[in-house]
């Protein structure tokens, strides 16, 4: 009666009846420290697999052949005897060496194992043992009809099922995974991130409370009273150089292209099931690639330029540019490894499908509404027709030094909580705290925002009038900061090794610093962009 009520017994629903099959899959080897060089389950000489696999969510999972129906209790149940040759032998003993792991699924539950172990104590390199794991304990809980948690004890390759009743349901049967991440030591971490950002951000709004507003206040009282003194009374200072703070940068195509970034709500989709999560993001890229053509092309045209179609071109190849060269070096490096992080032929045309197919039209569709917007860039003041010159300024002014100052402020606020995110993406951890990364990804745009409205305002006061190209620059150099994060993390967090785990981390990692430094140096300008149009606004000039 219970079947009929539920719906049945299959993998569909997770629900079962006794002695039905649950599904196990093996998924991929690879070294524990290097979590990007992992490879198919039976590159390794285990039992041969029955079924030629198949390509889920870019893991590569194939029928693991053991055996555990739902109750069915198994007890040093043989899998197969196995002859290895000396070149299986030398196989194993290498993947034993560099630490393997495997990692199955069953009933969608990750499991992780080592293959194996080295025994190292007092002995020399030479006489190292290697002990190969031949045997797999499964203990498995269930509730009911419903699979909750399954435990790999310490793997003749045999195995053995034993099932135990427990009290935890099936809703919460994922938490044992996050429980890592939720310790109190962890989440007293995150809490001190957050009030480190808060903190930040407090001293940065009541400096520019309390110094720019005041020193604002007080140019608006002497500009004033310039108005009402001597007409050949010289100008100082931001108003001295009106007729230049609005004359257009040059590059106006490289400029005009704005980065538009998605923080998916990462919290909706399933936390452990990245391949949904880079699917999603894919696919939100691709369908507001319109967005972006519109933008771009609106802003390039009230810069008064001519050439949009150039611009178009450069809005779609600005991004994916470098990333598509990266991922092609990638995958290349990959293939040659024969890892499983090389994308099937099958979906890389579905990629290449859906550029041509959803995000170029979208694109060339946003660039056209946005050219027959005839929005014009709204301006307080005229441009005079020839610039004034710069004067000579200090070192610590120029653009170099204006950076790293920009930069390490906001970069300040988030890096503690680099570290989890990194160990999440390039470890074995699951990040699960998205409140927070909500919130100090907030912290970040604001931070950048005021640090940047700060130095706008100390350049303009200099009289220097080039301040377009410096915002965006000053508002991106955190992620120059990331990216030197990124070689700490490397090489005093990490145990990653070789050519290939390096190569993924660095150029990738390098893409997402590319895409954080056009980000938030879009982030800066807008916010430098809104406080010279208002400093502008509020005073008279002829």
């Amino acid at each position: 009666m219970r079947r009929d009520r539920r719906g049945g017994s299959d993998a569909s629903n997770h629900r079962y009846s006794q002695g039905e099959p649950v599904p196990l899959y093996a998924n991929k080897v690879g070294p524990f420290h290097n979590p990007s060089e992992t490879y198919r389950y039976f590159d390794l000489p285990f039992c041969s697999q029955v079924s030629l696999g198949e390509v889920l969510n870019g893991d590569r999972l194939v029928d693991a052949r053991y055996v555990l129906n739902f109750r069915v209790d198994e007890d040093s149940k043989t899998l197969c005897q196995k002859h290895l040759l000396k070149e299986e032998v030398a196989q194993f003993r290498s993947a034993v060496m560099k630490d393997y792991y495997f990692q199955m699924y069953y009933d969608d539950l990750p499991i992780w194992g080592f293959i194996g172990k080295v025994d190292r104590e007092d002995r020399h390199p030479s006489d190292y043992k290697y002990s190969l794991y031949k045997h797999i304990f499964f203990d498995i809980l269930y509730n009911d009809d419903r699979v909750i948690e399954i435990i790999d004890i310490d793997v003749e390759f045999s195995y053995t099922v034993k099932w135990k009743e427990t009290t935890t349901p099936f809703e919460k049967r994922m938490d044992k995974y996050s429980q890592l991440s939720s310790l109190p030591r962890h989440l007293e971490i995150h809490w001190f991130s957050i009030i480190n950002s808060c903190v930040t951000v407090l001293l940065l709004t009541g400096f520019l409370a309390t110094i720019l507003m005041r020193v604002l206040k007080n140019d608006f009282v002497k500009y004033a009273h310039d108005e009402e003194a001597a007409d050949d009374q010289e100008e100082t200072g931001w108003k001295y150089i009106h007729g230049d703070v609005f004359r257009f940068p040059q590059n106006k195509s490289l400029f005009a292209h704005h980065f538009h970034f998605h923080p998916c709500a990462r919290w909706v989709f399933y936390p452990y099931n990245r391949g949904a999560l880079f699917t999603a993001l894919v696919v939100i890229y691709a369908l507001t690639s319109g967005i972006a053509g519109y933008t771009a092309t609106s802003f390039y045209c009230q810069l008064e330029g001519t050439n949009w179609v150039r611009n178009l071109l450069l809005t779609g190849c600005l991004f994916c540019g470098p990333l598509f060269l990266t991922f092609c070096f990638l995958n290349t490096v990959a293939i040659a490894y024969s890892a499983t992080a090389a994308l099937p032929f099958g979906t890389i045309v579905v990629i290449v499908l859906i550029w041509t197919l959803v995000t170029s039209p979208l694109l060339v569709l946003g660039g056209i509404a946005g050219k027959n917007s005839k929005t014009e860039f709204q301006a307080p003041v005229r441009t005079t027709k020839y610039p004034r010159e710069i004067p000579q300024l200090p070192w610590y002014r120029s653009t170099i030094p204006q950076m790293a100052m920009a930069g390490f402020l906001p970069f300040s606020a988030i890096y503690i909580e680099l570290y989890y995110i990194f160990a999440s993406i390039w470890g074995h951890r699951i990040y699960i705290i998205y409140s927070i990364l909500f919130i100090v990804f907030i912290i970040l745009l604001i931070v950048t925002a005021f640090i940047t409205v700060s130095l706008t305002y100390f350049q303009l006061a200099s009289e220097d009038h080039e301040w377009w190209w410096r915002s965006f620059l000053c508002g991106g150099s955190t992620g120059i900061f990331i990216y030197a994060y990124c070689l700490y993390y490397y090489y005093a967090r990490s145990d990653m090794s070789g050519f290939m785990q390096t190569s993924f981390f660095f150029g990738y990692m390098a893409c997402i610093c590319y895409g954080f430094f056009l980000m938030l140096g879009t982030v800066g300008f807008r916010a430098a962009l809104l406080f010279v149009r208002h400093i502008y606004h509020s005073i008279k000039c002829e």
